[in-house]
């Protein structure tokens, strides 16, 4: 049983639902107060004992390898001759983080595509993968508690959530799962967007994974679905079929994110902006004075 050491984080979606603002900038790097939304899903990553961070990125994603690059000498000058060095040393900390690799996505769309990109980096270990545009907030780190479940049983492990509205089950894949101990499952099959009425469970898996390399030629030989995607669901439930043990976490100590939309995000960038030891007490009392 290898450590696991890699994390892919796709980020190469073109972020429709955020334009005009995404049409230079990528969705990824949308601030939430004071980080993009990127930094705390590597900051998540790397609290779990994540060495290597591949993110996958395509066109106008730029801004990401910049984001996490040491910072130029002109930046440096600029925070030393204001004494700045607190705000120096966070921003320097950014890219000493972890080792960051940069793949293009190529092939279909789907999110099983940014996952395929990213074997060569992968070596045939054990990996990570986590979405670029949303996180989970928790105690132990959402990765983190997924590896205690990956060292404990083995096989593959995906993060989960309880969906407390029935209605919200056909956005996400939802699990056919038997119980094993505590907050962990076997998962049995993954329903993707069923409707309510179907869903074998109100457990979704989805976020983060924890993958063994044979997903590559899993993806690699599937066929694409109607609507010409890739899907990594679609992938799993194929390892699941081969025998390959599947196991669901769920989640403790947490709050899930969806920072893809934008009603979501606003929520979230408040939230944050609440917690923020150096606004949080003007923050609330602005929010206190709106009239509502």
């Amino acid at each position: 049983m290898n450590k696991i050491r890699k994390v892919i984080i796709p980020a190469a979606g073109f972020g429709t639902r955020f334009l005009p603002q995404t049409k230079a900038m990528p969705k990824e790097m949308l601030p939430i107060v004071d980080k993009p939304v990127i930094q705390y899903v590597v900051e998540e990553a790397v609290a779990s004992g994540i060495e290597d961070v591949v993110i996958v990125t395509g066109a106008l994603k730029r801004a990401i390898e910049d984001h996490f690059d040491v910072p130029n000498a002109e930046l440096i000058k600029n925070l030393q001759n204001g004494g700045k060095e607190k705000l120096l040393e966070d921003i320097q900390r950014i890219s000493e983080m972890a080792n960051f690799i940069y793949i293009r996505q190529k092939g279909p769309y789907g999110n099983g595509t940014p996952v395929l990109s990213a074997e060569p980096a992968i070596d045939n270990e054990m990996f990570a993968v986590v979405w670029g545009d949303e996180f989970i907030y928790s105690t132990p780190p959402r990765l983190a508690q997924m590896i205690k479940v990956y060292e404990k049983y083995g096989g593959a492990v995906i993060s989960a959530v309880r969906i407390k509205n029935k209605e919200d089950l056909r956005r996400y894949g939802i699990a056919k799962v038997t119980s094993v101990e505590g907050n962990v499952f076997k998962i049995e099959k993954i329903v993707e967007k069923p409707e309510p009425e179907d869903a074998p469970s109100d457990l979704a898996t989805h976020g983060a994974y924890i993958l063994p390399p044979q997903i590559f030629d899993i993806l690699r030989n599937q066929k694409l679905e109607k609507d010409g995607e890739l899907y990594l669901s679609v992938a799993i439930d194929n390892l699941i079929k081969t025998g390959y043990p599947v196991y669901a976490c769920e989640i403790q100590n947490g709050k899930y994110y969806d920072t893809g939309n934008k009603i979501e995000y606003l929520k979230t960038v408040v939230e944050f902006g609440l917690m923020h030891k150096d606004i949080n007490g003007e923050f609330r009392k602005f929010l206190k004075g709106l009239n509502l």
